[in-house]
């Protein structure tokens, strides 16, 4: 693994602007896409150190999964409210669909690949890693600034094509929803939208906050059409905490990602799985913040159940606090998960940053893989997104 600068394309931006990519330069310092570096791999260190691990992982969270709806205390010990028990049992048991995720490791080329969480149930950074990633390794063998042969581990547009034609909607419009005023979002659900299209599936499109319900307490969208399955880029600790959130257990509304990811999007899951999985090599010693045996770690990172991108993370290392961000939780409850250090490198000015290596999973399989780097330690809302490539 290492970072290297390559030359950019004289047109990018009015490329990525073309293929819908409006929020390349966003971001306090006016960039996101990093368009002069790369990220280079071997491939046979993405399948042993990346791809592999991650399907082995996957396997792991369903089987957290199947332990959690036949134990309370599970779905207690991950604030699920009580009223949701049934639904998440239910949806699992009935066997529905999940359709992506994305594990965030922290990853040398090295040693093994550390995981630091499991984004399950909104994760972003998708288009920019399924297609203009994509993209962009085809244009830069082109124009010969990458080898002939030069691969990246991305069959994730594909692989999204073929999970919403087999989501067996029953025919069904399928809806998406996003947040009003949350641009990246809607690009997100505007591609998961056009996969879909492409797998044959008839949908459209509503903001969350523009959904309502008919007297008989089914969901619809602004022009009264029945919401019978969606795809909502909306948490689902919030939703079921909102005003309607009582009503969708009785709605009769099929939800993508299901009611089941719960118990994945939960900062929690790492505990669970350092409890039945302690030495596996890619998982971190992880605790519930009250459970005794968290106050033997001298560093870690401490995470909100609910945090996301890197949302209210504090890091200490060896007793010091040495980095953190502001929480949209409040206190609430936490897991402590041994502080991992992030790889190292520069940019071309000097400034160091830290890649954090996500890992996509499709319908139950690793599909492809994104980077994101930070100058800060804790991998935040303004990280840059870096393409990657294979050449030995």
């Amino acid at each position: 693994m290492e970072r290297v600068s390559l030359p950019e394309r004289a047109d990018w931006m009015a490329t990525a602007e073309d293929h819908g990519f409006g929020f390349h330069s966003t971001g306090p310092d006016g960039c996101y896409w990093v368009e002069g570096a790369a990220y280079r791999f071997t491939l046979e260190r993405v399948e042993r150190d990346v791809e592999a691990p991650a399907a082995d992982l996957l396997g792991l969270c369903y089987e957290t999964v199947e332990r959690a709806v036949a134990d309370d205390d599970v779905l207690r010990r991950l604030d699920v409210p009580e009223a949701f028990w049934p639904l998440v049992r239910e949806s699992w048991r009935r066997g529905e669909r999940d359709l992506y995720g994305r594990f965030d490791f922290a990853y040398d080329g090295e040693g093994p690949a550390k995981l630091l969480e499991f984004n399950a149930d909104t994760p972003t950074a998708l288009y920019e890693a399924s297609v203009f990633q994509w993209l962009w390794l085809e244009q830069m063998r082109d124009l010969g600034h990458l080898p002939a042969g030069a691969d990246q581990f991305n069959a994730i547009h594909e692989r999204l094509i073929d999970a919403f034609g087999r989501m067996d909607l029953g025919g069904h419009w399928l809806h998406f929803a996003s947040c009003r005023d949350a641009p990246e979002d809607r690009a997100t659900v505007d591609y998961l939208r056009d996969c879909a299209h492409q797998a044959g599936l008839a949908t459209d499109y509503c903001t969350i906050e523009d959904i309502g319900r008919d007297a008989k307490g089914r969901f619809v969208d602004p022009e009264g059409h029945v919401i019978g399955q969606i795809f909502k880029l909306y948490p689902w600790e919030d939703l079921i905490r909102e005003e309607f959130g009582a009503l969708i257990p009785a709605s009769g509304t099929r939800f993508i990602e299901p009611p089941w990811k719960m118990v994945l999007a939960n900062k929690g899951l790492l505990a669970l799985l350092w409890e039945r999985h302690e030495g596996h090599p890619n998982l971190l010693p992880a605790y519930f913040e009250d459970d005794p045996r968290a106050s033997t770690l001298a560093s870690y990172a401490r995470k909100h159940l609910f945090g996301r991108e890197g949302d209210g993370v504090r890091l200490v290392r060896d007793g010091r606090e040495v980095a953190a961000l502001e929480s949209r939780y409040g206190e609430g409850r936490h897991v402590v998960q041994a502080l991992a250090d992030l790889p190292r490198f520069e940019r071309g000015d000097g400034t160091p940053v830290h890649p954090v290596v996500g890992a996509w999973v499709v319908a139950g399989e690793p599909v492809g893989m994104g980077i994101r780097e930070d100058a800060a330690l804790i991998t935040g809302d303004n990280a840059h997104f870096v393409p990657h490539f294979l050449a030995d």
